[in-house]
């Protein structure tokens, strides 16, 4: 089986959690603090190495503090990625996670979101056969090499998953995208918010439109909708106990990739991706522990 290149940051995840989020001058008290590994793309790898698929995590792993924590975290899990360590700090992201469980990021850029046209050259072409980027690295001024990239290798699958960045990614870079027909993946609110449709049938569509491609729009606890060139369909939700939102999206997206490398339908694989996400949403953190996807029967 080829290999999945998944391309995007991998930062060092603050986890504060708090009872609500402060108002102005405001204070509160946080409840607990952790670190963990974290960002879009090690978070999708992550989900991808639990189904077994084999992948290549290329990531940026800058300096400073929080790069020294991720690439010791890293090294723990047997994971590195091919680039070589930039000259630049890594960045972090703050995960203000409220009683409720819902999430609010405010992130540090660093050197996890920058990319360099040479460091391309060291893939090997020939073991990989898709691709996953996300909206982080693109919006980037370096993220034209990673579409470039793949513009010139137009066999890949590409899974885009641009998460809110779809709302301020540049018409061109968005249509150089949309031309490479990739698999897109993102939320309710990205999709109608994008497309300005009032309804997630009429959004899809239009995305649809655009790509000419499968377009999967979660719907948390609701499952997802999906259009595809055979069908458009609900796939339904699983209930979850919500801890917190932190890597849902990322976890479902990674599923879907992995089931159908697998050779499931892209319905079988929605489903399966509700699956993991809603276990998730139910846990601490973006990362399904190994012994909470095992109990899920996979």
């Amino acid at each position: 089986m080829k290999q999945v290149l998944v391309i995007g940051s991998t930062v060092t995840d603050v986890i504060i959690h708090l009872d609500h989020l402060p108002k102005t001058s405001e204070d509160v008290h946080v409840l607990r603090q952790t670190m963990s590994l974290g960002g879009c793309a090690y978070n999708v790898s992550d989900t991808i190495r639990l189904f077994g698929i084999p992948y290549i995590l290329f990531s940026p792993v800058g300096t400073g503090t929080y790069g020294h924590f991720v690439r010791e975290a890293l090294s723990e899990k047997g994971v590195k990625s091919p680039i070589p360590t930039p000259e630049q700090e890594n960045g972090c992201c703050y995960c203000f996670v409220e009683a409720g469980g819902e999430r609010t990021f405010v992130c540090h850029r660093g050197a996890e979101y920058r990319f360099r046209p040479e460091w391309f050259e060291l893939l090997d072409e020939d073991a990989i056969d898709s691709a996953y980027i996300c909206g982080l690295e693109i919006e980037e001024p370096t993220g034209t090499h990673i579409v470039r990239y793949l513009e010139e290798h137009p066999l890949l699958t590409v899974y885009f998953a641009p998460g809110p960045r779809i709302l301020v990614l540049s018409k061109e870079i968005l249509s150089r995208i949309f031309a490479l027909s990739p698999i897109l993946h993102l939320n309710e609110t990205e999709a109608l918010e994008y497309t300005k449709e009032s309804t997630i049938e009429a959004a899809a569509r239009a995305l649809y439109e655009k790509t000419l491609n499968t377009v999967i729009v979660t719907l948390g606890e609701r499952g997802a909708y999906y259009v595809s060139a055979q069908k458009a369909a609900y796939v339904p939700g699983v209930k979850a106990e919500q801890t917190d939102t932190i890597g849902a999206g990322d976890s479902h997206i990674g599923a879907v990739i992995s089931r159908l490398k697998q050779g499931a339908s892209m319905e079988d694989a929605i489903a399966d991706a509700n699956r993991i996400a809603a276990a998730v949403v139910g846990t601490s953190g973006a990362l399904l522990p190994e012994e909470r996807f095992r109990e899920l029967g996979f």
